[in-house]
């Protein structure tokens, strides 16, 4: 049982198979966020922020299995971490606008999506301070907090940008 709950574990951590797709694992990761972040929206900010919030709170045990099974810390195939990340990125513009994209104009927030998962993308790599300190925590803990922090940072650039770009 146990060597099925790992391979279970280890499918979720890798991002439903996306962190094992080369090059570039975080970013097929962060797409798999983006295409959970988008319907996200259609819901109130607070039901945005709770979802949100209970997937970072599930992903520190979810990556810390993936540290545990793999045998290395904060592995590349783990990608759970920023699949979490990626609704956070959009949930401040959100909050700010207090707006939901209408279903028939989803389309049209299209350059909205893209800023965000560049800016989140762009983060995540250069890890600037205080995104790379974050890494030092223990375990799943330091895997998750520092995707989570990225997205912030990228979800409080995308509220002024959003304004030069169609409102979500």
């Amino acid at each position: 049982m146990t060597f099925q709950r790992d391979r279970l574990l280890l499918w979720i951590a890798q991002g439903f198979g996306s962190g094992r797709l080369r090059p570039g694992p975080g970013t097929w990761g962060s797409l798999v966020g983006l295409a959970m972040a988008i319907p996200l929206l259609r819901l109130p900010v607070a039901v945005q922020a709770a979802v949100a919030v209970s997937l970072a709170i599930l992903a520190v045990p979810v990556c810390a299995a993936g540290e545990r099974i793999l045998g290395r810390k904060d592995p590349g195939s783990v990608v759970f971490d920023e699949i979490v990340a990626m609704p956070l990125v959009f949930l401040p513009a959100a909050a700010f606008w207090n707006a939901q994209p209408p279903p028939n104009q989803l389309h049209r927030a299209w350059p909205v999506f893209l800023a965000g998962f560049v800016l989140f993308r762009v983060l995540d790599i250069w890890k600037p301070w205080p995104i790379r300190s974050l890494q030092n925590l223990h375990g799943g803990l330091g895997v998750v907090v520092d995707d989570l922090a990225a997205a912030l940072i990228a979800g409080g650039v995308l509220i002024p940008l959003s304004t030069l770009l169609p409102r979500l």
